[in-house]
């Protein structure tokens, strides 16, 4: 309903005063949106960064866009980077992996299909997002953050090696098998060359000859751990068929007809595409070309692999249906190039038939929420994989010397980073996840201030300290509690969780030391029965722009219900009037704290901003004045700062630059309503993705996600 309203406010408001701008001569050109993106949810423009930020005609849309975009109401990315998520199909009870997801904005989107329903809090499905770069993965937290989802986790491991990880069903281990895979692997990114000045300066025949065996290794991996039924998407931003058509056949022929490429002709209906190819050569760094791998010279065939080249057989080829890979040219649609391909696995890997064996069929009661291994889509047998007696043998001797060291912290709930000897640590020493136990007096008093519903799963909360004052107290689904638990050993957990309660020293006098987190009220709210407060729109506007009002400035229906209830943290519900259509149409939770004479909404400034822009308040603040009205108020924002830093988040290590650039958007700031300089965020956001640029070969695809022109809500 948000995105509507963000829909509704774009074409209403900001398309319209583009509509006749002029900018340096030039004619604006209107944003349109992409026919092939369902419901209108994505718009491109023309419109330069350069011209965007630097034109002061254009500094009110372009404050909207940085601002929307921190929300998460936004993303900005390559419009052909948006085809796989929408051609994995998802539903929100799949298990969805990611293979190599930094900087995040396709995460970002399979997060936002498993919350199709805004009124389940905890969809069945999850999404493991993974990045083997250890500072790609915290832009990747970024990102994913903005979501507030208590279904994703990122976790920080070679995708070619990605552990097999298991789950606790019946009481019974059984391997995890994802329903749906996003394989999006490092490539050349010779199809970015349009925005990428890197690519022309760098490009060579060598980079996808170097990188094909990676493809291949990541492809492979992921198909592995796909279920039968399920759907893995492979693409690159690419248009080299070394890097595309080869890895793809190559896939298909060793799987012996357990994979299929799907006919998604059908699918995305507007988008323009070609199909895959069936024949190409490949090149030497001399600039030779070879047709065949019987012509590669002795001394190259270590670089140059038989893979590389295509099939000869031409029945073999036939059932391939290389045709159906997508092949996106940029002078198409005026986008990048980008190449996409769609399978489906029909029946275990060839050198995993030995092991898999059915187990049971699906559990078809409504309402059935326990996990299970492998959902596929037609709700087909659950499949585990059953080692060979000897292996077993040998597996259940290192699982004795491994349960001796992890029971007890199992018993405990925590989650702890692997052991270095296992697995080498790179990066960062994440904080363990500890899960509350069940008779945590902490527990108590936060259920009866609130009065949660008996429904409530406690045994999902968690924090990250093991000893010492519990200061944050987090959520996940019990479908990711349940994979952090059995997984600890094998698994380098980034993040997962979304903050739901914050310590309040202040609060431990009116009953209870937590008070509720802005970030996590949406997934909470439909347990709490207690201190929730129904505001009419203008009491919204009033708790938004205002810093710490008096009870008296609110409707009097309001001061009635506030009257009867005791200090402390409380939930401000906006529920829309149909009867109003010109009145704001979605439904609004906001946090808030009530004190003796007054009552104030806790949210972060730029969530402020959001609701205030789709209630039609102008919150557009010109530079100049800005700079002026923050220099003189310097201070008393620093008093402010000091009254309210209690409780706010001590506890989250994340890098560095993400730490410091949360600090100056998230809730910290967020008590004043003036809007800071929207340049200075997306800086920060292009600095971090600048530190990170050499990183990973992928980098040249997406790294300007959060930077280039397209608009998706």
């Amino acid at each position: 309903s948000h995105a509507k309203e963000i829909l509704h406010c774009l074409k209403e408001k900001y398309f319209k005063e583009l509509q006749d701008l002029e900018v340096d001569g030039q004619k604006v050109e209107m944003p349109q949106s992409l026919s092939w993106y369902p419901e209108e949810l994505a718009w491109h423009t023309n419109l330069s960064r350069k011209i965007l930020r630097k034109s002061p005609q254009l500094e009110k849309f372009h404050q909207f866009l940085v601002s929307e975009t921190e929300c998460g109401n936004i993303s900005r990315q390559e419009a052909v980077s948006m085809i796989p998520p929408l051609l994995l199909n998802v539903n929100p009870h799949h298990k969805i992996l990611d293979m190599c997801a930094a900087p995040g904005s396709k995460t970002a989107q399979l997060i936002e299909m498993l919350h199709a329903d805004m009124n389940v809090p905890f969809p069945k499905g999850f999404v493991i997002a993974n990045d083997v770069d250890n500072k790609r993965c915290y832009l990747l937290v970024h990102q994913a953050k903005r979501l507030n989802s208590p279904c994703i986790m990122v976790v920080n491991h070679d995708a070619s090696s990605i552990p097999n990880l298991q789950i606790d069903v019946d009481g019974r281990k059984e391997v995890l098998f994802y329903d749906r895979i996003l394989c999006d692997v490092p490539c050349s990114g010779d199809g970015t060359m349009r925005k990428n000045i890197d690519v022309w300066k760098k490009w060579t025949t060598q980079n996808s000859l170097q990188l094909h065996g990676l493809q291949l290794r990541i492809a492979t991996r992921g198909v592995e751990q796909l279920a039968e039924g399920g759907r893995m998407v492979y693409s690159t931003c690419s248009l080299n068929p070394i890097e595309n058509e080869a890895v793809i056949a190559s896939l298909l022929e060793k799987s012996q007809g357990a994979l299929e490429l799907a006919d998604v002709s059908y699918e995305l209906p507007g988008l323009k595409r070609m199909p895959g190819i069936t024949k190409w050569k490949v090149m030497l760094k001399d600039g030779q070309w070879i047709e065949e791998w019987k012509d590669v010279p002795s001394n190259r065939q270590t670089q140059i692999r038989p893979t590389m080249f295509p099939i000869k057989d031409e029945e073999k080829l036939k059932t391939m249906n290389l045709e159906r890979c997508l092949r996106i040219l940029p002078h198409h649609q005026n986008t990048g190039g980008f190449f996409v391909a769609v399978l489906i696995k029909k029946s275990p890997m060839p050198w995993n038939k030995r092991q898999p064996k059915v187990h049971q069929k699906l559990p078809q009661r409504a309402g059935e929420t326990e996990v299970t291994a492998a959902n596929s889509d037609n709700g087909s047998e659950c499949i585990t994989e059953e080692l060979t007696l000897a292996e077993n043998e040998e597996s259940k001797k290192a699982q004795e010397l491994q349960n001796s060291d992890t029971e007890q912290s199992k018993k405990e709930g925590v989650c702890g980073p692997p052991p270095s000897k296992k697995m080498k640590l790179f990066g960062f020493k994440e904080d363990p996840f500890v899960f509350l136990p069940e008779d945590d007096p902490l527990f108590l008093p936060i259920q009866k201030f609130y009065a949660l519903d008996p429904s409530f799963p406690k045994m999902n909360l968690l924090t990250r300290t093991q000893e010492g004052k519990k200061r944050q107290l987090y959520m996940v689904s019990k479908e990711l509690r349940n994979v952090l638990l059995n997984n600890s050993e094998k698994m380098k957990v980034i993040n997962t969780g979304i903050k739901v309660w914050s310590r309040n020293s202040d609060g431990e006098q009116f009953g209870c030391a937590f008070r509720l987190a802005q970030e996590g009220i949406y997934t909470l709210y439909p347990f709490i029965h207690a201190r929730i407060i129904n505001v009419c729109i203008e009491d919204v506007k009033i708790l938004l722009t205002q810093e710490n009002p008096f009870l008296s400035k609110f409707s009097s229906e309001t001061q009635k219900k506030v009257k009867d209830m005791a200090m402390g943290s409380i939930v401000l519900k906006y529920d829309p009037d149909p009867e109003k259509p010109d009145d704001l149409q979605c439904p609004i939770v906001l946090c808030g704290w009530q004190g003796k004479t007054s009552l104030r909404a806790f949210v972060p400034k730029n969530e402020r901003l959001h609701y205030l822009r789709m209630m039609g308040v102008e919150v557009f603040k010109a530079k100049r004045k800005e700079e002026e009205s923050e220099s003189k108020t310097e201070e008393e924002v620093q008093h402010r700062l000091a009254q309210t830093e209690e409780g706010m988040d001590v506890e989250d290590k994340e890098h560095d630059l993400v730490t410091k650039m949360e600090a100056d958007i998230g809730e910290e700031s967020s008590h004043s309503p003036v809007e800071s300089s929207a340049m200075e965020v997306e800086n920060k956001i292009e600095a971090l993705d600048q530190s990170s640029k050499n990183a990973n070969s992928h980098v040249s695809q997406e790294s300007k996600d959060t930077d280039t022109s397209n608009v998706k809500d």
